[in-house]
């Protein structure tokens, strides 16, 4: 089961230098004490729903790079924690950090601390797009913090962006099967967005720099989250977390409140399409998935619903749930029975499955 994560921002703690993209009090305003960390613990326990209160809890120092703060500045954080560990009130930390800030010594404080999870600050394996976003860092680093992160046993996040200076759609191909060689225990990927006073504000308005759209980034993460899914790495999240400060200081870029939404949104009509052009059947349509996945095939708005409509000239479409039928599945229904596909086994085209899972495609 997911853990609950306790959030403490701290922004900019630990940063040699910013990051063309980086505008980090748009999450948090002002660094916490370590002495308000425990108060922070306290009072976020508290309010937990009693339905809540049994599942795995995670302390997690987000914003900066925790393993770049001075090592008598990173301690006092961590020995906030320790009571709530001790106690079993919490049952780890998670930091996040840069791949060049892993030494040793880092490691072996970490590991002492009770730090299961570390997620990496890679965005990108492509060395050029590292250096036009300034990050000061190699892929090489980020290839070999994973590895030496896994030697110790920890739990490794990686953090990607799409969309960066000098990025493209095949070099974050590129960049996710070089992730995926490395095998992180899970990902995150957030589109470049040009926020209120970040240095990308600058090449933005003087016109040397174009953010994605959003279309375009949903293109871009659709392909992504299918290869992640292929290669059993889940996804955390896709896009910033929504704020009224995030909101308020966005100029431009790919944001939308619920972006992992309209990815999946964007996979449930590509199945359905598929499915409709092998298996017409007159003016109308009937699907069947999983009670959990009518929204995604619907879309935000029913747009999935309204599109299918009119690009097959179909005067009904109807959603039928089944709870037999899996996550990821979706089937048509027509006079010859059902045909099946899951958005798992997507290789560059959806295979045609039978309820028993069969492969159909030449029959069909």
């Amino acid at each position: 089961m997911i853990p609950i994560i306790i959030p403490i921002f701290l922004p900019y703690l630990g940063c040699l230098h910013r990051c063309l993209f980086c505008n980090q009090k748009v999450t948090a305003k002002e660094v916490p004490s370590p002495s308000s960390v425990q108060t922070f613990i306290e009072a976020s326990l508290s309010s937990l729903p009693s339905d809540e209160k049994e599942r795995g809890k995670q302390v997690a120092f987000y914003g900066g790079s925790f393993t770049a703060i001075p090592k008598n500045e990173q301690t006092p954080y961590l020995e906030a924690v320790q009571p709530f560990l001790t106690s079993g009130l919490i049952d780890s930390i998670r930091i996040s950090t840069r791949p060049d800030a892993l030494d040793e010594e880092n490691l072996q404080t970490l590991k002492k601390h009770g730090v299961k999870t570390v997620e990496l600050g890679v965005q990108s394996m492509i060395d050029e797009v590292l250096l036009l976003s300034e990050r000061g860092h190699s892929s090489e680093d980020a290839t070999s913090a994973v590895s030496r992160l896994k030697r110790l046993g920890f739990e490794v996040g990686l953090q990607l962006m799409i969309g960066l200076p000098g990025d493209t759609f095949d070099r974050f191909l590129q960049t996710l099967d070089r992730v995926i060689g490395l095998k992180p225990n899970f990902v995150r990927i957030h589109p470049t967005l040009v926020l209120k006073g970040a240095p990308l504000e600058s090449l933005w308005s003087g016109g040397r720099y174009s953010p994605l759209s959003l279309d375009e980034a949903i293109q871009w993460l659709k392909r992504g989250l299918l290869k992640l899914e292929v290669a059993s790495i889940p996804v955390a999240r896709i896009g910033l977390q929504p704020t009224e400060d995030l909101e308020r200081d966005l100029l431009a870029g790919p944001y939308h409140p619920a972006l992992h939404q309209l990815v999946d949104s964007a996979i449930f009509y590509d199945m359905a399409q598929h499915l409709l052009q092998v298996t017409p059947n007159g003016s109308q349509a009937i699907f069947v998935c999983s009670p959990k996945e009518v929204s995604n095939l619907r879309g935000q708005g029913n747009k999935n619903i309204l599109k299918l409509k009119e690009q097959f000239k179909l005067k009904e479409i109807l959603i039928h749930e089944s709870k037999e039928l899996p996550r990821g599945g979706l089937a048509v229904r027509s006079q010859s029975g059902e045909v099946l596909i899951q958005r798992k086994s997507f290789q560059g085209e959806f295979p045609f499955l039978d309820r028993a899972g069969k492969d159909i495609s030449k029959v069909l």
